[in-house]
């Protein structure tokens, strides 16, 4: 079997941050990295699933809606896979960081979160998200399109 193509990044290098993972066809694949892998601590999984809910919540709701393919967590729980079609990498990014800001600053009950919506949704932390999303909002706030590449 061919190795993925996620397998070739050094991860003993890799930083918190936003990168592009890969691009197939019109589809990017970007990565979310809020955790330096084998370095810190991973997140925890109620934190991931209330990101998760909340950041795909906004995008779709946002004006690039239609471009958006996918979000969703890094099965290493050291950050997440953001899939859009159609926009620049400087539209992604500024997505993200709004996205991240809207997380941050949330109040309320989130999205998604009764049995009949969501496969788990006992499983969510509110605070634990807020502290995600305000870390990597401090990560990003200088970030640059030419800050993505690996």
């Amino acid at each position: 079997m061919e190795r993925i193509e996620s397998f070739n990044v050094d991860h003993t290098k890799l930083m918190r941050g936003m990168y592009i993972s890969r691009i197939d066809g019109d589809v990017v694949t970007y990565d979310i990295r809020t955790r330096r892998p084998n370095v810190e601590e991973v997140m925890e999984t109620g934190a991931i699933h209330t990101v998760e809910h909340l950041f795909a919540t906004f995008v779709r709701n946002s004006a690039l809606k239609d471009n958006i393919i996918y979000f969703g967590p890094m099965g290493c729980r050291t950050g997440f896979y953001f899939l859009t079609t159609g926009i620049t990498h400087g539209d992604a990014l500024k997505l993200t960081q709004d996205a991240l800001k809207f997380i941050a600053d949330f109040e309320g009950d989130v999205p998604g979160v009764s049995a009949i919506e969501c496969g788990n949704y006992r499983d969510h932390d509110l605070p634990g998200a807020k502290k995600e999303a305000a870390d990597q909002v401090d990560v990003l706030k200088n970030w640059t399109t030419a800050d993505m590449i690996y």
